[in-house]
């Protein structure tokens, strides 16, 4: 599976949605990275929730052995962002695009020990997951997302 059927809803950012039409447009070569900052970024689509329309976000890329960390922060707002319910919701209709190919992966939200040395890996990419956590009393949900 290398692509979801049904109506495709961009997101309402403007600048999220043009990155992920420029990513996807270019195979990965350009909008590659979040904004001005160099960190490099994966595109993850998925089957909404509510909508059951397809969804598609970029997040920042944590890879580790080839599987891959969702950091669900929502820049520590009280609440779990959107996709996180989609994934959930939706398990097996995931695909994740680091390069010129997106591809079916499955998922799995970690916990434990095994949250822990996700959660440093992601931190070690971007800083802010840190502070993220000290604003909000849900523990961050972190999902592994692994080639199928």
């Amino acid at each position: 599976m290398t692509s979801l059927e049904g109506e495709y809803i961009p997101s309402t950012l403007g600048w999220v949605k043009d990155q992920i039409d420029t990513y996807e447009r270019t195979g990965g070569k350009e909008a590659n990275t979040l904004r001005d900052t160099g960190i490099p970024v994966i595109i993850v689509t998925m089957r909404g929730a509510k909508s059951g329309a397809v969804r598609k976000i970029a997040l920042m890329r944590v890879e580790h052995e080839g599987a891959y960390a969702l950091v669900a922060s929502r820049g520590g707002a009280p609440h779990n962002p959107d996709w996180y319910t989609n994934l959930v919701s939706h398990p097996d209709e995931v695909l994740l695009q680091d390069g010129p190919e997106p591809y079916a992966v499955s998922i799995r939200e970690v916990e434990g020990a095994e949250r822990g040395e996700w959660w440093e890996r992601s931190v070690a990419v971007f800083a802010p997951y840190a502070e993220y956590q000290t604003k909000t009393s849900r523990v961050i949900p972190v999902i592994i997302a692994e080639r199928k």
